[in-house]
Parts: structure tokens; sequence; C-alpha cells
């Protein structure tokens, strides 16, 4: 590897790019495609000990005296020819099945919010490993010099596990996650201030990177790689971003099918901006 962490190719990747849609908060798995029919016949029956073994109570359920079983509310049915089991509540879906795959095979001891995000995203409960977009990032690779090969595009509150649902844990920090905002400058501190012209700040990047250089020449410390690399990029970006961001120039049948507002904060508008950023070489999109 380099000293920006780039991972040596060793074989040709079959992905080229993965936007990753992690719906935290989404509806339970057992009311959309887990059906359960077993739980109809125990409803309102206690939890066996068999199923908790000892293990402890969340701080919202440590008061409970009663955990009654409570089976799905919905309705289920097979669709496609694979014949998957979809609930009433994915009547759309319902009809791509054979173009999807589930996986019903996982599962996790994690019952708090933030851990179970930490587990989904990084294989582990607790901080310091690296993100699924990391692990992409440098296993692939970015092919965009303007742009970071994993951005963030974030729709309500952010994740109770915080930004180590996409750092880079061990891994070299260029291959961390960079949040987009939806409002303002979509990367904080990204715009010039005001008296500063772009001949200024590329004069303020190279001499703070000759800086970095000589710096990284006398101590071979990776990160001060990823900071050089970090400000070339940051420069870059300050004309490749508002492009990017900018959907009013988006067909009127696309804002139609996705669903979307220019100019307003919405998870149709992020889903848009993702299929911009892959087309722009942007390798993992979260």
């Amino acid at each position: 590897a380099d000293l920006l962490g780039a991972a040596p190719v060793t074989f040709a990747p079959k992905a080229k790019r993965v936007i990753y849609l992690f719906q935290s908060g989404g509806p339970s798995q057992m009311d959309l495609f887990d059906p359960k029919p077993g739980l109809v016949k125990l409803r309102a029956t206690e939890l066996p000990d068999s199923i908790r073994r000892g293990q402890r109570l969340t701080g919202m359920t440590s008061a409970q005296s009663s955990f009654p079983i409570a089976p799905s509310l919905f309705s289920f049915a097979q669709h496609g020819q694979c014949g998957a089991w979809l609930s009433e509540l994915l009547p759309h879906t319902s009809r791509i099945v054979d173009e999807l795959c589930f996986i019903r095979t996982l599962h996790t001891d994690q019952f708090n919010h933030a851990p179970a995000q930490m587990f989904m995203l990084t294989g582990f409960g607790r901080f310091g490993r690296p993100s699924i977009g990391s692990w992409v990032n440098y296993g692939i690779g970015s092919v965009n010099e303007n742009l970071p090969g994993f951005v963030v595009l974030i729709t309500g509150s952010v994740l109770g596990a915080g930004n180590s649902a996409w750092g880079s844990g061990f891994l070299p920090t260029i291959h961390q996650g960079i949040e987009f905002r939806s409002q303002g400058d979509p990367v904080l501190f990204l715009s010039n201030p005001g008296g500063v012209t772009p001949a200024g700040r590329r004069e303020v990047v190279d001499t703070v990177n000759e800086l970095n250089r000589l710096r990284l020449d006398a101590v071979g410390d990776p990160e001060i790689a990823t900071r050089i690399g970090q400000y070339e990029m940051a420069y870059r970006m300050q004309t490749s971003v508002p492009e990017l961001m900018s959907i009013s120039d988006e067909p009127a049948a696309v804002h139609e099918a996705y669903g979307t507002q220019p100019g307003k904060t919405s998870f149709a508008n992020n889903c848009l901006l993702a299929r911009r950023l892959v087309e722009r070489g942007v390798r993992f999109v979260q």
C-alpha cells in the first residue's frame, strides 16, 4: 500500500459502486419480509426464559414486569418466481422480488440502537473498526480526484452511533466517509471566506502542503500524506460540489420518478444525489 493507504490491486473487482440505504428506525423485518406464523398461536403469552437467556434489558423496557409475545399485525404472501415472502406493506417491492437478495440468516445480540448500528455497519458492537464504506473505498479506491470515494448523505437526525458509523477505524483516515449536508454549504468550511479569492486559497494550500511534505519526509507518518491529499481535494471540491448538489438541472420526468423537490431536504433528494455521486465516480454512498 502507498502512503495514502490505497490497497494494492490483487484481483479485478466486480463491484464498481455501492449505494447503501441504511434506513435506521425502519419497520421490523418481521413486519416486512420475515414472517413468523408460529407467533400467532403464542400471541399475548409471556416470552420464555429460553429466548432471553438472562440477557439484560434496555432502559426503555427495564421497568416492564411483563413481556408478551406480539406477532405481526400484517398479512404475508409469496411473490415472484423465487417465492419470496413479503407483507402487505410492500406492494410495489413485491413486483421486483426476483431482482432482490434477502439475507435472513444474520443475527446479533446487540439490542440498543447505537451498538446495533455499529454492528451493522462495522461488524463490531464497539467503536474502533472500519465501516463498510471505508472498506470498499480502501479496496477499490476512487476514480474521481474532485470528490471523496465515500460520501454520507443524512436525512433527518444523525445515527445514535454518530460518525463512527462511517469512520475508517484503523484504516488510514482518507478512507472515512465525508458527510454532505443538504442545507447551507454541503461540506463545512468548503467555501472561501469573504475577501479570499480562489488564487489566494491556492497559494495557502500550496504553502501548507509544502510544510506538510517537509514533515512527511522527516517522520513518514501516513496521516500527514492523508492531510496533504485532503487539502488538495477540498480545493478541487470548491468547484465540483456546487454543481453536483444542484439537482434543478434534472429533467422533470426524473423529479417525478424520484419525488424530488429542488431546494428541500428529503430522502428522495438524497437518493437522486446518490445517483449523481456514483455517476461522477464516487465508490460508496451511504
